[in-house]
Order: C-alpha cells, then structure tokens, then sequence
C-alpha cells in the first residue's frame, strides 16, 4: 500500500510553540527551544456563546485546526476532517468522574459539561466555527493516535481525491486519571493534505525502511514520549527543515515508512 498526499497548510501548539510561524525556526535547529507555559487562546472563531462554553483542550485542538486552514489556502468549510485524540477532554470528564461521585444521589452534571465530554466536541465546535457540513471522523488509538489519524487522513485524500484537514491533540489528565495514564504536556499537531498542489508531498509505504535520525531537543524529546500527539514532532521537524526525509512510523504492530519531498 502506498498513499501520497501534498500537505498545504501546517500548525503547532504546545509549551513554547505557539504556532508553526512561531515554531518553525526552533524546529528548524535556527533558534533554542524555550519551553514556557502556553495555554490556547480563546477561539475567536466561535460566537461568544459557544467560545465561554469551550475548555483547554477544545481551545487546542481549535489553534491549530484554524491555523493549519488558513495557512493551506483552502476555505476551511470545504475541508473533510480527521479529529484525533488519544485521552479526549480528560479535564472534562474528570470534573464529571468528580461531580458523579460526591453527588449523593442528585443530578449535578451539567448539560454543557456533558456536551464537551464526548469524543467529538473539538469537531463539533469546529463545524460550528466554519459553518461546515463536510464530514469530519473522530478516532482515539492510545499511543498510536497520531499514526493512526494520519494513515486515515491519507486515506481519505486518495479515496476521495479532496483535502482533509487532520487536527492531533491531546491534553493532561487531571487526578486521579492522571496516575494511570500519565500524558503531557499539552500539545496539538494539524495539517491540511491535499492529492495536488504546491506543497511539499508526502508518502506513506508499507514496511518500516531505513530512516533518517532527527535528533530532538531534550525537551521536545520528552513531548514526543509523554504525548500522542507529539508523535507528529519528528514529521513537523522535517517540514521545518524543508529538505527530503525519510521516517519510520511504528502503528499497533506494523511499521510503516514516510518520505518527505519537498
């Protein structure tokens, strides 16, 4: 199986990378990676009634879905979508988890913290946002979310022969979810794949092969281990790079091999 797609459009969120503008040099090796507190801004994408409504990890996903849209040239409403998300909106569902278990018995989860639970409230805010009907597929692999979105995303460019937007994020779990499953820190990848343009292409083959060594900065090394999603690093440095690359992407038992060309 081979799979090919151009990607137009880019993002990046995370502590200190905010924004593939912002991002790009240090991902580069052209300027030190400063890791800093950064949380997501409010989307301003979204009415001011669905923007007080939206949490951390709604407002993650949301930077860099829009971003990665713009950059690509495309109206975002007319973009397919992949959401993907290892953990979901775990300070959600942990807030729930909390309310259910001290509730004595009485109603206490609002209709709002109920909403965002669900796997796919980041897509659903971002139809919302783009007034878009376009299909969007929502897909949690654990620690193979990132490969898996990916691989669906591709998919989906050569079934259908039109771009898709695919959105990775994945946000810490509040306690006491985070003792068994530890992720961090918050980080969220996008791109916008297209089957033609002017961007760099990327190829997707069956059997890992020989791959290049893309050394990380210890701290973005420690965002690749701890979060899914920042499985994308390695793939995002390439970009930054700008020059032809190959990558090995392990999923579930199987590897598969990426070649950048730009």
């Amino acid at each position: 199986m081979t799979l090919r797609a151009r990607i137009l459009g880019v993002s990046v969120w995370g502590p200190g990378l905010e924004g593939w503008e912002a991002t790009r040099a240090v991902l580069a090796g052209e300027r030190a990676y400063e890791p800093r507190p950064s949380p997501p801004p409010p989307p301003a994408i979204l009415p001011p009634t669905e923007r007080r409504r939206t949490g951390p990890v709604v407002r993650l996903a949301l930077a860099v879905a829009h971003e990665a849209a713009q950059a690509s040239g495309i109206a975002p409403a007319a973009l397919r979508a992949v959401f993907a998300s290892s953990n979901g909106d775990g300070p959600v569902v942990g807030g729930i988890l909390d309310a259910l278990a001290t509730a004595g018995g009485e109603r206490v989860v609002s209709p709002t913290q109920f909403h965002n639970s669900v796997h796919n409230a980041a897509s659903g805010y971002w139809s919302i946002a783009m007034a878009t009907q376009q299909p969007a597929t929502c897909l949690g692999a654990h620690d193979d979310t990132w490969p898996a979105a990916l691989i669906a995303a591709m998919a989906e460019v050569a079934n259908t022969a039109k771009p898709v937007l695919i959105c990775c994020y994945d946000h810490p779990l509040p306690a006491p979810l985070d003792t068994l499953r530890p992720t961090g820190p918050a980080f969220a990848a996008a791109l916008v794949l297209a089957p033609a343009g002017l961007g760099p292409e990327v190829v997707l083959d069956t059997g890992g092969t020989s791959a290049d060594l893309i050394p990380l900065d210890p701290a973005l090394q420690e965002i690749a281990s701890a979060n899914p999603a920042g499985r994308a690093l390695p793939l995002l440095m390439a970009l930054a790079r700008g020059g032809p690359a190959r990558l090995e992407l392990p999923y579930l038992q199987a590897r598969y091999s990426l070649e950048l060309r730009p």
